[in-house]
């Protein structure tokens, strides 16, 4: 149950007589619905920006919803979960009857969506935790060396992998990514991981069931090994006692109530993603946190239909894949082990590359065949995409920029293509070294809501107190040549401490 002071109990009771109708001369041209609840807050989406914003406001005593479209992934003593790439099913995908890459499987409300847009296929995390149940752990902090990194680090227990697991013959394709980039004379170094390494070493040793060691990673580790967002800023959150998370519950659209707040129509569904109620709830205070795709969404329907009218012209722009590409290199004489492990956790930083700074990600594939290397590229895309309202479907679609050779852009594919070969020319001589990149899939979707443009600096929405963004839909593109979950988080605490204060906590304070 929510913990009320005086003053949040006046607020609701007030908040009470709205949703009764009995105001609704006074606060909306709308016909007010008798099933609408209301809040003080409500935050959609539990991924990196969410789970941060709702763990913040319950800190703060504010009584918040989480809408969350997926459900729940407790991690259970039997450690079946999740599917796995060698079994895959329903559970593997958000409401597809197929996998990101193709295979049969029933319709569900899995983890992983796969969305093919206008020039390219994003993927996204869907449950109570986002992102964060199907990323690998990755906590890669851009160069500079303040900000609000070391307060999301200590959350997610993020830390280097240890040596003696790095030792191990699961992880041979990391170390001979390091030979390679030695070698080459490229910077390199061991990034932080939000990993359980002592579940890791129980996967060596035989006592646990294998997923982290043998690449069973987007689907969800099923050993409990992955720190998600589930296990620690949502799990803190609702101790607080001030946040409800409210899974299978997906926002179809938000409009403003005058004088009060805002309103947000959702649809309950069940697993099969059927829609089992219609619902609306009503808060002073509404945090976006849908990701890059679904805030976008949310906010380009809200303009064209007109239930936010006031929003700039900047909603729907600035949207980028983080100049992510995927590489194959395939030819080496050398083991690599390429089918083990999870990946993720070494990476080159060629920022001096003459024709653009590069970031290369050693990776890892269930089923790579022996030779290979696995690596994802991360760039700065000069391109931009954009979101258009469709009026004859009410869909929102992504447009990302073509041309007739690349679905990318041409420039970060060069600087990519041009660090591979650094690290193959000394292995050349034995065998020639194939590269195949693929830029046609991102798992890194960011802008859509920038910062300074459609929102101000700390994620407030032009023209529309009350109303923020406060995950990947801020940052325009790009988060510099690193994977963009700790700089999310990291954003997303700047951004609600200074909400909080100025903006909240203020006018909470007016209550009383």
């Amino acid at each position: 149950m929510f913990h009320q002071s005086h003053g949040r109990r006046q607020f609701l009771q007030n908040a009470a007589i709205f949703s009764t109708g009995l105001m609704a001369s006074l606060l909306s041209d709308r016909p007010i619905r008798a099933s609408d609840e209301s809040v003080e807050a409500i935050v959609i989406g539990s991924g990196f920006g969410g789970a941060v914003a709702a763990l913040r406001l319950g800190q703060a005593g504010i009584n918040t919803l989480v809408l969350e479209r997926g459900r729940r992934w407790p991690i259970t003593p039997e450690q079946n979960t999740f599917a796995t790439y060698r079994k895959p099913d329903g559970r593997a995908a958000w409401l597809s009857p197929t996998t990101f890459d193709g295979v049969p499987i029933d319709v569900y409300t899995g983890v992983l969506e796969s969305k093919d847009e206008n020039g390219i296929t994003v993927l996204s995390g869907a449950g109570v935790g986002g992102g964060s149940l199907v990323y690998n752990g990755t906590t890669y902090q851009p160069p500079r060396q303040l900000f609000y990194y070391p307060r999301v680090r200590s959350m997610l227990k993020a830390s280097p992998i240890p040596q003696d697991i790095l030792n191990t013959s699961y992880y041979d394709s990391t170390r001979f990514f390091l030979k390679q980039a030695t070698i080459a004379g490229l910077p390199y170094r061991l990034v932080d991981a939000a990993l359980d390494w002592d579940i890791i070493r129980q996967q060596i040793q035989g006592t646990k069931i294998p997923d982290a060691i043998i690449g069973e990673n987007w689907y969800g580790f099923n050993s409990g090994a992955k720190n998600s967002l589930d296990r620690n800023y949502l799990a803190q959150a609702e101790q607080t006692g001030h946040i409800n998370i409210l899974p299978l519950h997906l926002v179809t659209a938000i409009t403003e109530v005058p004088r009060f707040g805002y309103r947000v129509f959702v649809n309950e569904i069940n697993e099969s993603g059927e829609v089992v109620a219609t619902k609306t709830f009503t808060s002073r205070y509404l945090f976006l946190a849908a990701g890059s795709i679904g805030t976008s969404a949310l906010l380009v329907k809200a303009k064209a239909t007109n239930t936010l009218p006031r929003l700039n012209e900047y909603v729907g722009l600035g949207w980028g894949d983080n100049g992510d590409s995927i590489a194959v290199r395939s030819g080496f004489s050398e083991p690599t082990n390429p089918s083990q492990e999870g990946g993720g956790f070494a990476i080159v930083q060629h920022f001096d590359n003459p024709i653009g700074p590069i970031s290369i990600q050693h990776g890892t594939q269930w089923n790579a065949p022996e030779g290979n290397l696995i690596s994802l590229g991360m760039g700065i895309p000069t391109q931009r995409g954009k979101f258009n309202y469709d009026s004859t479907t009410g869909l929102v679609k992504l447009t990302w920029p073509v041309n007739s050779n690349q679905p990318k852009d041409t420039k970060v594919l060069q600087a990519t293509e041009y660090t591979y070969k650094l690290l193959n020319k000394k292995y050349e001589d034995k065998n020639p070294i194939t590269v195949t990149l693929d830029a046609s899939v991102t798992g890194h979707p960011l802008g859509g809501a920038v910062l300074g443009k459609a929102c101000d600096f700390y994620g407030r929405v032009m023209g529309y107190p009350g109303l923020y963004v406060v995950d990947s839909a801020l940052i325009p593109g790009s988060t510099g040549c690193t994977n963009p979950s700790f700089t999310i988080a990291a954003l997303a605490e700047r951004n609600i401490e200074r909400i909080l204060l100025d903006d909240i906590v203020t006018s909470t304070a007016r209550l009383k």
